[in-house]
Formats: structure tokens, sequence, C-alpha cells
């Protein structure tokens, strides 16, 4: 009887971690574009009905917002580069340096993942004869120098999904009648946000109920201060 090895198609490693990050900024960019641009026009349409004031607010809201996040991002994702070649650098310097130390190190840090002194010995000789500075980097500082983070993909990610998100409350609030649109924002947006909340959850693994509670009382607790405070200030005709 012959056995078969099943087929794995499923990505591992830092590869699948890398796009598991990727796509979990995504959900909670789209999930601020949502909150925040929603925020904005429900305080809005406390204060005034116009239409064009709306659409203005929710523009202006859903620039500042994407642009603002998409800055934020490339400049952390740029510094955390910045680190990282830094430390490659370094461990670049020291390999070329101390050799024999570094070996020392790296057989040390084998060992210290529960391989034997002697296995880690041998598997630190063969991984720095293959590529000294890979082996380093991966082992030592958790780093592969093939895929260093990119602020540009950060930036651009964090742009597009914020701007995404943000669409559907500003259309939301301008597409219906003067008598529907505030209460089909409403519904329209709890909603994304408990999809948001129940995706966020299902790649964390964590409880979906709680997380969509938690998505749904925040939006919906941010609405109703925004709006509050839009209905104060047209009341006073400010």
């Amino acid at each position: 009887m012959s056995l078969q090895t099943p087929d794995h198609d499923e990505a591992h490693g830092a590869g699948l971690g890398g796009r598991l990050n990727w796509l979990r900024a995504a959900v909670l960019g789209a999930n601020d574009g949502v909150v925040s641009t929603a925020g904005l026009v429900v305080g809005v349409a406390g204060a005034t009905d116009a239409r064009g004031a709306l659409l203005t607010a929710g523009l202006a809201g859903l620039l500042a917002g994407s642009l603002s996040m998409a800055a934020g991002e490339y400049v952390s994702v740029s510094t955390q580069r910045d680190s990282e070649k830094a430390a490659l650098a370094l461990e670049k310097r020291e390999l070329a340096a101390e050799p024999q130390a570094e070996l020392v190190e790296l057989t040390e840090l084998l060992e210290g993942k529960g391989l034997s002194q002697q296995l880690a010995r041998e598997v630190a000789e063969q991984l720095t004869e293959h590529d000294a500075l890979r082996a380093h980097a991966e082992v030592e500082l958790g780093i592969d120098p093939d895929q260093l983070t990119n602020p540009w993909h950060a930036a651009g990610a964090s742009f597009l999904a914020f701007t995404v998100g943000a669409l559907l409350p500003l259309l939301a609030i301008v597409l219906p009648g003067a008598g529907q649109r505030l209460w089909i924002t409403v519904v329209a947006v709890l909603a994304a946000l408990a999809l948001c909340g129940w995706r966020s959850a299902r790649l964390g693994a964590a409880p979906v109920g709680r997380a969509i509670g938690r998505n749904v009382a925040g939006g919906a607790l941010a609405m109703g201060v925004t709006y509050a405070a839009g209905a104060l200030l047209g009341a006073a005709g400010v």
C-alpha cells in the first residue's frame, strides 16, 4: 500500500504572517474610515440637512483622514525600515570583524530554540556557510533581508483602506432624501462596523461576538456624540 503525501497549498512562515498583517491593517483602516467619516457627517447632519454642506464635510473628512493615515503609515514604516537596514549593516560588520564569535552566538541562539549543543553547532555552521548574514538576520533579528517593510506600500494600503471605508457613510448621507438620509447612514454604518468586527476577529482568532459588539458600540457612541453636538450647535445658530 502506498502512502500519498497530501498537498499543502497554504502559505507558511513570514510570508503568511506578513499577508495577515497587511489584511488586518486594511480592515482596521477601513474601520477607521467608516467611524471617523460617519461621526463627521452625522454631526453635520445634526446641525443642517443641506446636501452641499454634508458633501463638503464628508469629502473634507475623507481626504484629510486618508492622507493623514497614509502620511503616518509612511513615516512609521520608513522608521522601521531604517532600523532594519541599520541592524543588518551592524550584523554585517560584526560578521566581518568577528566571524567565530558570531558563529558561537548563532549556535547559542539555536540551542535556545531547543536544539542540542552538537546539532545547534552543526546547523549554525551550515547556515553560516550558506549565507551567514541571512542566518543571523532571521534567527537573531527576526528579519528577512529580502522582505524589508516598504513604506510606499504601507502608505498606499492605508490610503485606499481608509478611502473605501469613508465612502460608505459619505454616500449614505448624500444620496438619500433629507427625510431618510440619517437613519440610512446609521444602519449602513453599523452594518459595516459589524462586518469589520467580524473580519478582524476571524483574522485574530478572537471571539466574534465580542469584537462585533465593541465595534458597533464604539461607532454608535461616536455618531451619537457628534450628532448631539451638531444638534446643539445648530439650535444655537452656530
